[in-house]
């Protein structure tokens, strides 16, 4: 008989605190579905343009993104080889998609299914990290984090039963409880407030996840105007139209991707601000940035099908409001990172206002080749994407 014995791989470990930062591809996998939310997402507010139809696109994106936001952060502490963490992201996707299947409904008669789906991702992925790290601190900050999704959770559910015309109302409640659980530590009455030294983080891959959603985000940009080309006559103004929108997905790539003022490779911070920074900067700041992106994905649409047509107010809150949102997102990113607000974009930003009153003399491809001129001077003038040794925020 032979003596050799084969030896088993070592056993992975569901964590990687400490470890490895790379992102997984159950995480890239995880991701697709965000493809699909993300269009009909932008469907929902292209069918209702009204301010109404605004907000609800609104509350519904901000519950996605949140969504994606705690996962991500749930991916900084999990291992994505081990067998648990990817059977986890599997069904978290699976209730990801029924968030998406939703959307167009979310305010009629697919409330149950949108609201169940969301309370049913954020529970269960909370409840996953409490039991990984039971007994540990960890553990005990997603125990509170879990305590706070749950509270949302009934506001959630509760909205499904009320009026069609009041869930407005009970949802944004719900999303502002969602929303307002980490800026107070998910305090609980005697067991106080989670410390932000007790979430250790590796930053850099928090800045990757939020790199590969905002790619999707104008992957979006690219399927809407390659749809909506696909459905007219390719006119000079149609033909027209598409270069300008075609070429505003470009600048705000080339924005987010600068390395003095955009989600570029970085220096990390000290560690000991790392987390703090990074709540500001990618969970709300890349909340702004993101649905920025959306809107102007609208806006693109909107000026390639009717690019001769005069410019209505709906249609200038996307093509200047998509822009602004994102600069507004930004802005709070560079502050959370570097403590400085950066001028530039609040000089762009009072450009794209000053658009606004004077776009009801000018047609919708005048009116996206104006906003497209603010963010082309920007990125001429700020958006190195190479370090420079000079470089001044």
């Amino acid at each position: 008989m032979s003596d050799h014995v084969t030896s088993e791989p070592p056993r992975r470990r569901l964590t990687r605190l400490g470890g490895s930062v790379h992102v997984g591809g159950i995480e890239l996998f995880f991701d697709l579905v965000y493809v699909f939310t993300i269009i009909q997402l932008s469907h929902y507010l292209l069918h209702d343009m009204s301010w109404r139809g605004a907000a609800e696109t609104a509350v519904l994106f901000l519950a996605v993104w949140w969504g994606w936001n705690y996962t991500a952060w749930a991916m900084n502490w999990l291992d994505p080889e081990h067998a648990g963490v990817r059977a986890l992201l599997a069904v978290l996707m699976l209730a990801a998609l029924g968030m998406a299947i939703a959307i167009p409904g979310a305010f009629a008669d697919k409330a149950g299914l949108f609201a169940t789906a969301y309370v049913f991702f954020q529970l269960l992925r909370s409840a996953f990290m409490v039991a990984v790290f039971r007994g540990q601190v960890m553990g005990r900050n997603y125990a509170q984090l879990l305590t706070w999704s749950a509270i949302a959770g009934v506001i959630w559910i509760v909205g499904v039963f009320v009026p069609d015309d009041t869930r407005l109302g009970v949802w944004a409640l719900a999303v502002a409880v969602d929303y307002a659980a980490p800026r107070i530590g998910f305090w609980l009455p005697g067991a106080g407030a989670t410390q932000m030294s007790d979430w250790p983080l590796a930053e850099e891959h928090l800045a990757e996840r939020n790199r590969l959603v905002f790619i999707i985000a104008l992957g979006e940009s690219i399927l809407i105007l390659g749809f909506a080309l696909s459905e007219v006559e390719l006119t000079t103004a149609v033909t027209t139209a598409a270069v300008v929108g075609f070429a505003t997905i470009v600048m705000l790539w080339w924005l987010y991707f600068s390395f003095r003022l955009g989600n570029a490779e970085h220096q990390a911070p000290d560690a000991r601000n790392a987390t703090a920074m990074a709540r500001t900067a990618y969970a709300y700041a890349h909340a702004l940035m993101v649905g920025g992106a959306i809107v102007v994905a609208v806006g693109i649409e909107q000026i390639t099908l009717h690019p001769l047509d005069d410019a209505t107010w709906p249609l200038v809150g996307t093509v200047l409001g998509g822009p602004a949102i994102y600069l507004v997102g930004n802005i709070i990113f560079n502050v959370a990172r570097t403590g400085a607000v950066p001028r530039s974009r609040l000089v762009a930003l009072a450009a794209l206002a000053a658009l606004a009153p004077m776009s009801q003399v000018m047609s919708t491809l005048v009116l996206g080749l104006s906003a497209l001129t603010v963010l082309t001077v920007l990125a001429v003038t700020t958006g190195e994407i190479r370090a420079s040794e000079d470089a001044d925020l």
